[in-house]
């Protein structure tokens, strides 16, 4: 009876390798272990680091920064805007990401930015787009481009056909892509293809998800 429990036990062990794929331990879901998109030019995985005593970088691990600025955010940034957790944010970066009709947005600024991102991400500072932070005409009207949005011969926007954006910064306590969010809203980009990961990097680095250089910084 003993072997016979032991021979099951190693059965059952095997089943949940390969179930889980090669990764095994550590999925990000029940049933995925990871998954592809694409980085700039190239394709990369996405995963979780499979070392259970893995920590997170120092600077997303303190816990006390000064309010002002880095106070905490409020869960709905803007009436009609949805704040997304990091379920919701991967089945984003499967579907609409995968197949065009979304952008992933790093909002922060380049020099954070360049410290790595979220796979996918393009890096639209904050900056770029809020007008009331002296954001130039000329970096707005590139980043709406960007999302898709077509100018007028008078100057203004055509939102038809833009993308659903998901802007992100360092986390819960970083007000950049809130302010872009707000920015955009002013400009006229409808509420209702903005998403808001209130995560951001610090919840990303939390859950051992994948982080790399800029697209092209290989």
């Amino acid at each position: 009876m003993g072997r016979f429990r032991i021979i099951v036990s190693f059965s059952i062990v095997l089943l949940l390798f390969s179930t889980t794929g090669i990764s095994g331990v550590v999925n990000i879901e029940p049933g995925l272990a990871d998954f592809k998109v694409k980085h700039g030019n190239i394709s990369v995985s996405i995963s979780r680091n499979q070392d259970p005593n893995a920590t997170i970088a120092s600077d997303f691990a303190k816990t006390s920064r000064r309010c002002p600025p880095f106070c905490a955010q409020p869960m709905v940034i803007a009436p009609g805007v949805k704040t997304i957790g990091e379920v919701e944010l991967i089945e984003f970066m499967r579907t609409q990401l995968a197949d065009g009709t979304g952008l992933l947005v790093d909002a922060r600024t380049p020099d954070w930015y360049m410290r790595g991102t979220i796979p996918g991400s393009i890096n639209v500072p904050y900056t770029d787009i809020d007008s009331s932070l002296g954001a130039m005409e000329l970096t707005i009207h590139d980043a709406l481009t960007q999302f898709g949005a077509i100018q007028n011969s008078d100057e203004s926007w055509d939102f038809t056909a833009v993308k659903t954006l998901v802007l992100w910064c360092n986390g819960p306590w970083c007000g950049q892509s809130p302010t872009a969010i707000l920015g955009l809203i002013d400009l006229g980009y409808p509420v209702d293809h903005i998403l808001y990961y209130r995560g951001g990097m610090q919840l990303w680095q939390i859950f051992g998800l994948t982080v790399l250089p800029p697209a092209g910084d290989y």
